[in-house]
């Protein structure tokens, strides 16, 4: 494009304000709403050459009543939200952001594994309480600590986060499983082995999900995959809730079927009040938050910032459609 584009921002309160926008407002006059109800995106989107959203919806009928959109950027890597089909129909690149956010997911993930295995807000708060003041020993615990060391951790999914929580897995001297739909190198370090999925639940003592979410594997975890897993095994998703069948996995976490589940993400967000996972015990759930450091969106930032310059360089780039 040779003019100046105007850009919209459907739901920029999403990156924080801790991020500054001046990269992208240096390319055109840029308009960013904190958030955008369905009943508004088209009202807003309209007139924009360039649309930004990371969770706001642009379904067909949007792209196809807004004849000025000439791109549509995503911020996040994440772009189930765009009806890339549409998008590509008329000729729209869709851009992602890739691999801003490895580093942060997989410190989260190794974070909860942690909590989960080593029970430390949970003697945090037994010390708070006044419990260790009251024992009569130099120590006590409600749960002791499992060592990971020597324990299988499986990844499903194989990409740029699944491949560092791997390694992150593997400093901790563990065993590491991997499931991807088609082959890839193996990592240099042992002991590793890619697997089958059935393989991998039934033989890991941590499962985390790092794969996108797609129309095939919706629901994936479910009650079948879910009886295969050890009793004293753990679940982890980061990567989209819709991979769960969370009814199933509140079941098997109530009747002791499997011993835990860390989510940072579930199927409705925000979380509905009447979630079976909330009143699950051993499920701790935290707000999508796994990807959010400062770092994380402040390579973000630069990543649409990047897109949107190639976009108006007319060689477009990270293009998902």
């Amino acid at each position: 494009m040779t003019a100046r584009p105007r850009l919209v921002v459907l739901d920029g309160y999403t990156m924080g304000s801790d991020v500054s926008w001046q990269a992208l407002a240096d390319h055109g006059p840029l308009t960013v709403y904190d958030r955008t109800p369905p009943e508004q995106v088209l009202e807003r989107s309209l007139g924009a050459q360039v649309l930004l959203t990371n969770k706001t919806v642009l379904d067909a009928a949007t792209i196809a009543a807004l004849p000025d959109l000439k791109c549509i950027l995503v911020l996040a890597t994440g772009y189930n939200v765009v009806d890339s089909a549409a998008a590509r129909a008329r000729g729209i690149p869709l851009c992602n952001v890739p691999g801003y956010s490895p580093p942060s997911v997989a410190q989260h993930v190794l974070s909860v594994v942690l909590e989960m295995f080593s029970h430390t807000s949970r003697h945090a708060r037994a010390v708070a309480e006044g419990r260790w003041s009251a024992q009569p020993d130099f120590c006590f615990w409600d749960a002791a600590p499992v060592e990971l060391e020597g324990k299988t951790f499986g990844v499903v999914g194989f990409g740029a986060i699944g491949q560092r929580v791997a390694e992150l897995a593997h400093a901790f001297g563990m065993n590491v499983l991997a499931h991807v739909p088609r082959p890839k190198p193996a990592p240099g370090y042992a002991p590793f082995a890619f697997a089958g999925l059935d393989e991998l639940f039934a033989q890991s003592d941590v499962v985390s999900l790092h794969c996108p979410l797609t129309a095939d594997n919706e629901n994936m975890v479910d009650a079948r995959l879910l009886s295969l897993m050890k009793p004293t095994a753990r679940l982890v998703n980061t990567a989209r809730g819709q991979l769960v069948d969370e009814a199933a996995l509140a079941q098997a976490l109530s009747s002791g079927r499997l011993a835990g589940a860390a989510l940072d993400v579930v199927r409705q967000e925000p979380i509905r009040p009447d979630n079976p996972l909330l009143s699950a015990p051993g499920c701790l759930i935290t707000p999508h938050v796994a990807w959010a450091s400062l770092e994380a969106r402040t390579r973000l930032m630069a990543g649409v910032a990047a897109n949107l310059g190639a976009f108006l360089a007319g060689t477009p780039q990270n293009v998902v459609n």
